[in-house]
């Protein structure tokens, strides 16, 4: 990975229900899955239930969104007969819907994921050394200071490319319906974040055992020897520098990728805890460190389970960054 992969292990947490997404048109039957446009909802006649990452709440009236994200509409009781006949003869139309929706969802899934693998690659190792080396520069000719910026620029952009790519894949789903890359200063989250942080120890506990478990890679990890290099020349600049990639530039756009895109849709097809999971072991294995995969699932698992309890990305985010923090200091000692 980037620079950012320098830092040893990631974190598990929380529970959560499963992740639900309706379909407009058959609420009598099991919501649908697939997104669509939002569209005013009969007043009084709905009420709305949160689902999957997010726990039920009861009695909360419906907005103009449908829920299709992370909600689903239930219909109430008081609903008229009248209603009740026309929404079951579109029954037929919105299973298809629905199973067209799924089919292209996923679809979108895979297409997300390897696009933002392929692009990571091309521009951490062909795009930013090639201008680079149309510049003058080599990385191995520069001083601790310059490899620190080289590895800030290459950073933020594979950040931005990421979420370029999220931005255009996901353009015929806006407006995305609500819970999908919330972020919020308001709320309880930060309880939330502060028991992930009690899990560090345990964090940094699997990150000895792994390391005991698997042979040292005869050539060290891109990244990792620059960095400890800048630290045992005790160079200030290089230091701030890489202290920006790894607590700012690495969780903003990891978390976007891994907990605010993949997470949610993961819960569409499987339930949340297994959601959460898998997304985690994404989420290690992206850092291609076989010394590191232990700790970066169960550090994955503990922000899946932030995010999913606190509905809010800024969440996962602080998470990461403070473990990442935590690594850099450590490796100042």
């Amino acid at each position: 990975m980037s620079s950012a992969s320098c830092l040893a292990p990631p974190p598990p947490r929380l529970r959560c229900p499963r992740l639900r997404l309706p379909s407009p048109s058959s609420t009598a039957g099991r919501p649908s899955l697939g997104f669509e446009p939002r569209r005013a909802a009969p007043a009084k006649e709905w009420r709305l239930v949160h689902a999957s990452c997010f726990r039920p709440d009861q009695d909360e009236p419906t907005t103009s969104d449908d829920g299709r994200g992370f909600n689903y509409l239930v219909q109430s009781e008081s609903s008229s007969a009248m209603d009740a006949k026309e929404e079951g003869a579109q029954s037929s139309s919105g299973e298809e819907e629905r199973n067209s929706n799924e089919g292209g969802w996923f679809i979108r899934v895979q297409k997300v994921m390897l696009l933002w693998i392929a692009t990571f690659w091309l521009v951490g190792s062909w795009i930013v050394p090639f201008l680079a080396h149309a510049a003058g520069f080599s990385k191995e000719t520069l001083t601790h200071r310059g490899q620190a910026l080289y590895s800030l620029l290459t950073d933020i952009t594979e950040g931005l490319a990421g979420i370029a790519i999220l931005h255009q894949c996901l353009g015929r789903f806006r407006p995305l319906p609500p819970g999908w890359f919330e972020f919020n200063l308001k709320g309880g989250w930060h309880l939330d974040v502060a028991l992930g942080c009690m899990l560090f120890p345990l964090v940094n506990l699997l990150s000895h055992i792994n390391i005991s478990l698997v042979p040292m890679s005869p050539s060290p990890v891109v990244g990792v020897s620059s960095v400890e290099q800048s630290i045992v020349a005790r160079d200030p600049v290089a230091m701030a520098l890489y202290a920006v990639v790894v607590t700012v530039c690495a969780p903003i756009w990891e978390e976007i990728v891994f907990r605010g895109f993949l997470l949610p849709s993961l819960t569409r097809y499987m339930p949340l805890p297994w959601s959460i999971l898998v997304s985690a072991a994404a989420f290690a294995l992206a850092h291609f460190n076989a010394q590191r995969v232990m700790p970066l699932v169960f550090l994955g698992v503990v922000m899946g389970g932030v995010f999913s309890r606190s509905r809010n990305l800024l969440a996962s985010m602080v998470l990461h960054s403070l473990w990442n923090g935590f690594v850099f200091l450590d490796l100042m000692k």
